[in-house]
């Protein structure tokens, strides 16, 4: 499958974004999506994920209550809407997807995803 992220840019504190993932290749609602960010110097970090189906959503602690993941399978794409965004959250985002059959405790690391977008810039002003 392939992934296109799209929907970074320049937004300030307290403010919002929405980033987007088209998929294309294969059967979207298949896949397990996920969404990490990677900051200068840092390893690529979790920050949410919705399981094939739309059978759930699971987030990092640090963007719970902030973000929200959706999915619309009729159009092999998923989101990542970005709220009171804080300097912190300043990164590339990167959506990826997995094999609905791989295990929930595989999905948060980026070890569990066998396909990756190519990145879109978030940064956060103060």
């Amino acid at each position: 499958v392939q992934l296109q992220a799209s929907g970074g840019g320049l937004v300030q504190t307290g403010g919002s974004l929405r980033l987007s993932c088209a998929a294309s290749g294969r059967t979207f609602s298949d896949y397990n999506m996920g969404w990490f960010r990677q900051s200068p110097g840092k390893e690529r970090e979790f920050v949410g994920g919705m399981r094939w189906g739309s059978r759930g959503t699971y987030y990092v602690d640090s963007v719970k209550g902030r973000f929200t993941i959706s999915r619309d399978n009729t159009k092999s794409t998923v989101y990542l809407q970005m709220d009171s965004l804080k300097p912190e959250d300043t990164a590339i985002y990167y959506c990826a997807a997995a094999s609905k059959t791989k295990i929930l405790s595989t999905l948060y690391t980026p070890e569990g995803y066998a396909y990756w977008g190519q990145g879109t810039l978030v940064t956060v002003s103060s």
